[in-house]
């Protein structure tokens, strides 16, 4: 009997851990440690640009959007004299097929 109960009560608290680190994660938000450019955008062009990246259904569309995205990003850092961060996180891995 107890260690069903010990049972019942460790998968509780393994289901419930799994469930608040899934929670946790939740959508994807854009923020100056996951988006290049961060610094050369307004408040709204950073909104705009979270939702256009949650909105992608294929990975060729969030591609081609990231690669126009930090063109323009380039561009603003040369005309500020500043440079563009590089590396950072592939904002359009959410899309890949899992493996």
């Amino acid at each position: 009997m107890k260690s069903h109960l010990l049972l019942m009560t460790l998968s509780g608290s393994l289901l419930l851990a799994a469930a608040l680190a899934a929670e946790a994660r939740g959508p994807w938000r854009a923020s100056e440690d996951n988006t290049r450019g961060w610094q050369f955008m307004t408040p709204e062009e950073r909104v705009e640009h979270q939702a256009r990246v949650r909105s992608f259904k294929t990975l060729d569309e969030c591609h081609a959007y990231q690669h126009e995205h930090h063109r323009q990003m380039q561009q603003r850092a040369r005309e500020r004299n500043s440079a563009l961060p590089s590396g950072g996180r592939d904002i359009c891995e959410h899309l890949r097929p899992a493996r």
